[in-house]
């Protein structure tokens, strides 16, 4: 018997499933009852056929849910490395060392001693120091501590030399030419004392002129960094040097 019209409908899913949906008619006046051996082998392999793309589809879609995967774990391989990659380069804390100071019994000066080499005391107890110089009877060191103190870690200056070179030039009273021109350690320019415009001014230029000239190795009055080698060229009296060592002393018990 012939079949009329065989339509095949084939349906794909977007997860691949396929649907065969086959709908025979055959002639409305005769009813099927058998099929020729031709049109059966034709049915049979049309209905391979469709089987076989259905397993190719099945097995492509796998085959890409295979390589997602693996693109997944590329991916996290990946984001792994740069997250540890991360961590090792990321800064790391620094840790600053706090200061280590000495007590005040600890304190030692010589004539020989290096000029650069500041007391190793804290700010606090280089302002007892100065309170406890008998010496400084208007107070005018210690009321100025602070001041000296920071200046001298500025310029790498010991502070116990400082104040004994501003008490050899001006006096423990500071002389009143020396206060008027805010210049305590006696820098010239013509004979003269030089003028500065302020107490701070003045304190700070005298230890710029010590650190840069006096003090710093290739300066151009440097002859080693004791009081000899100021000396020299500050002031080259042969008295200056025990003057200058003597006022420290007042301060140093």
């Amino acid at each position: 018997m012939k079949i009329k019209d065989g339509l095949k409908k084939v349906l794909v899913l977007s997860c691949g499933t396929i649907i065969l949906a086959s709908t025979l008619y055959v002639s409305q006046t005769k009813v099927v009852s058998s099929i020729t051996s031709e049109e059966s082998v034709a049915i049979v392999d049309e209905q391979n056929e469709v089987s076989e793309k259905y397993e190719r589809d099945i097995e492509y879609i796998s085959s890409r849910s295979g390589t997602r995967e693996e693109e997944d774990n590329t991916e996290d391989s990946i984001s792994s490395e740069i997250i540890n990659a991360t961590k090792e380069n990321a800064p790391t804390a620094i840790t600053i060392p706090m200061e280590q100071y000495i007590e005040l019994s600890q304190v030692s000066i010589s004539m020989g001693m290096n000029l650069t080499t500041r007391t190793g005391l804290s700010k606090e107890d280089f302002k007892t120091l100065m309170a406890g110089c008998r010496a400084d009877t208007t107070k005018w060191f210690y009321n100025n501590s602070d001041l000296i103190y920071d200046l001298c870690k500025k310029y790498s200056i010991n502070e116990v030399f400082f104040c004994g070179l501003i008490s050899a030039e001006s006096g423990w009273n500071i002389a009143s030419n020396h206060r008027s021109t805010n210049n305590y350690t006696s820098l010239m320019s013509g004979g003269k004392l030089i003028h500065y415009g302020s107490l701070e001014q003045g304190l700070d230029a005298s230890a710029k002129v010590l650190h840069d000239r006096y003090l710093t190795p290739g300066g151009s009055f440097y002859h080693g960094a004791t009081i000899s080698g100021v000396a020299r060229c500050y002031c080259p009296e042969s008295s200056w040097p025990g003057l200058v060592f003597g006022r420290m002393k007042q301060i140093v018990k």
